[in-house]
């Protein structure tokens, strides 16, 4: 018997002593105790395979359970036969390896020993970090739980990258992985791929692991997710070991963010960003007082907006450029803006940020979710900036991130339309599947529905691919449509906001939603002047990302409403804004239905602010269907979805 089988031994016992102690089982756990009918479920042999020695956690049955405490440390006499086996078991892996592959069952990507439980002993007491397995997954029984769904997509990605050390902790992000090293889940990895992963993987282990990565809530597979994010896996392997500790230090409080249950804080309200009491503000004419600079006209605060388009063929970068031109004006000179048009390649935006890097720009905007790595990489490289994109659900310290609550208006607008419609039944033009894009949906469909229980929501997409939208909604009789938000300046027409048309097919403007980008930027920014901007992230956790979700009562969102339109419509637009302002109404009070059934009672709290930017669903008065990645075809809109878009859009089209 050699002295490090009782120094094993003596491990195992304090181990045994303190889990008993805190009243926990101080065995191992079997498989045959833990999973009910184990013996019913469907055996799949895998076959040998390097597995990760930390999630061989147990054994198959009672037969060696009670030799072990937790963590296979052994706890029988120094004397028994079995001390024997493993000393010699030891001597073996220090002199030539074992070389035996063990047997195991997996089950929920953790293994169970039937044979080689001595071997599985000693390389754990060695900290050997694989062990060679032949292995046979236990197929779970299905159900309807997140732990299940993970282990679907698991399975999913162990077809194209037979790699059992990654794992998560949510939904989706398997098949991020691979976007995020150029494969899909789809098709077989090539070989270099996958070792590049593997090695990558092990690598970035190594310096989170050291760095306490261990003391955090989440897995080491979603922090490896993290760090792709921002960085390439092949840098893993071509940085120096210095460069990566640097990049996991600044990074750290991006780990922290995926921590949280709650990855968001929003700030619903400019009221919750007032500037410090104690500080002190200066007029337009002695400039304004920020923390020691002033700002002036000869000394403006720069702030650089980056657009993957340009305004003339975006209608979206065509409402943030009004909001930017309004910026230059609207606080006397103390500011001043440039632009950065068609930065849609990694090259651009880089070039874009170094420009305004070099210009001493202190704050950058980008308008896009499809825009947030590249923003979340410049701010890290870039931490003396302040970066800003406007996007709602993405979770990065930091990046703050900005979002209107333009659910609100389009309430407004299903109410006015069903008030004009003859026949219950209205258009609605969607520009992409992502989150707060749903919301907007359902809230218009409830909007039309209070005014008009029959009414029907004909539901089209611009980002879909081969569909004839327009003969579609003709072949049904669809008079009053919305469409999108703004115009396009290089294809100026009527069909945009909410619209009738006639029956010579002239097209008559109802009403149109606004998003007030000009108040939202100088919101923004005034409280960067007036140096309240470092002191709001006191309403959020350390923990968590910050958004601002800004809505109708702070001027970021509204509708305008045609002069032609009767008194009662416009009334009726009236009272329902008044009540959503004052935030005694919103679109999703009282019984809340989709196209599958009941999603909240009558007599429930209003959903969430989360639950309402995640929205997946679309409501029952609603005929369409939400799209999938495959039919869309823009290759921008693509990204965008990917970045940010709802789980249902992403999967793949059958």
């Amino acid at each position: 018997m050699s002295e490090e089988y009782a120094k094993a031994r003596k491990l195992g016992e304090k181990r045994w002593n303190k889990m008993a102690a805190e009243g926990k089982d101080p065995t191992l756990p079997a498989l045959d105790d833990l999973v009910e009918h184990v013996h019913q479920l469907k055996e799949i042999p895998i076959g040998l395979v390097e597995i990760p020695i930390d999630m061989v956690v147990g054994t198959k049955t009672h037969g060696r359970q009670n030799a072990f405490a937790g963590g296979f440390l052994p706890i029988l006499s120094e004397r028994s036969e079995f001390a024997m086996k493993w000393s010699a078991l030891y001597n073996a892996q220090m002199s030539e390896g074992i070389r035996d592959a063990i047997k195991v069952y997996e089950y929920m990507q953790r293994f169970y020993v039937e044979e080689g439980n001595k071997r599985v002993s000693v390389l754990k007491y060695l900290d050997v970090p694989e062990v060679l397995g032949d292995v046979i997954r236990l197929e779970p029984e299905e159900s309807d739980t997140k732990e299940y769904r993970i282990y679907k997509e698991f399975e999913q990605f162990y077809v194209a990258a037979p790699l059992y050390e990654i794992e998560f902790s949510a939904e989706g992000r398997y098949a991020k992985l691979a976007s995020y090293v150029g494969q899909s889940l789809d098709r077989p990895w090539p070989t270099e791929a996958i070792e590049t992963v593997r090695s990558a993987y092990q690598y970035f282990k190594e310096i989170y692991m050291q760095k306490g990565g261990g003391e955090l809530s989440i897995t080491v597979g979603d922090a490896f997710l993290v760090y792709l994010s921002i960085y390439s896996a092949d840098s893993l392997l071509s940085e120096s070991r210095q460069v990566l500790k640097n990049r996991v230090d600044r990074i750290w409080e991006e780990f922290l963010v995926e921590t949280a249950d709650d990855k968001i804080a929003l700030m619903k309200n400019p009221e919750e960003a007032e500037r410090p009491k104690k500080e002190t503000i200066l007029g337009s004419i002695g400039g304004i007082l920020k923390k020691g600079r002033e700002y002036s006209p000869e000394h403006p605060l720069r702030a650089a907006f980056i657009y993957e388009k340009n305004p003339g063929n975006s209608r979206w970068t065509y409402g943030h450029e009004l909001g930017r031109n309004s910026l230059d004006s609207a606080f006397g000179g103390n500011v001043e803006t440039v632009k950065f048009e068609n930065c849609a390649t990694d090259e651009a935006f880089s070039k874009a940020v170094e420009a305004a890097s070099a210009d001493e720009d202190e704050v950058v905007f980008t308008i896009s979710p499809s825009q947030m790595p590249g923003t979340l990489r410049e701010a890290i490289a870039h931490p003396e900036m302040k970066f800003l994109n406007c996007s709602v659900n993405l979770s990065h310290s930091a990046v703050r991130t900005y979002y209107g609550r333009m659910y609100e208006a389009k309430f407004l607008m299903g109410a006015l339309a069903a008030s004009v419609s003859d026949n219950h039944r209205i258009g609605y033009r969607g520009s992409s599947p992502i989150y707060g894009a749903i919301a907007n949906i359902n809230a218009f469909a409830i909007g039309a529905a209070i005014v008009d229980p029959l009414a029907k929501i004909y539901l089209s997409w611009e980002s879909q691919a081969d569909v004839d939208w327009k003969e579609w909604l003709k072949s049904e009789d669809v008079r009053v449509q919305s469409g999108p938000d703004l115009i396009k300046p290089e294809e100026p027409g009527r069909e945009y906001g909410l619209y009738q048309i006639g029956e010579d097919g002239s097209v008559f403007n109802l009403a149109m939603p606004v998003w007030n980008w000009g108040r939202y930027y100088e919101l923004i920014v005034g409280s960067i002047l007036h140096g309240a901007f470092d002191d709001q992230r006191v309403p959020a956790r350390r923990n968590q990302a910050l958004n601002y979700w800004y809505g109708m009562s702070s001027g970021v969102i509204d509708v305008i409403l045609s002069d032609k339109i009767s008194y009662y419509s416009k009334k009726l637009v009236t009272i329902l804004k008044n009540a959503v302002i004052a935030d005694t109404l919103s679109p999703f009070d009282g019984e809340v239905r989709s196209q599958e059934g009941l999603v909240k009672g009558a007599d429930e709290p209003r959903l969430s602010n989360h639950r309402i930017i995640t929205m997946d669903y679309l409501n029952d008065n609603v005929i369409g269907r939400i799209p999938k990645i495959g039919e869309i075809a823009d290759a921008s809109t693509k990204e965008t979805v990917l970045v940010s878009g709802v789980k249902e859009a992403k999967e793949a089209a059958e």
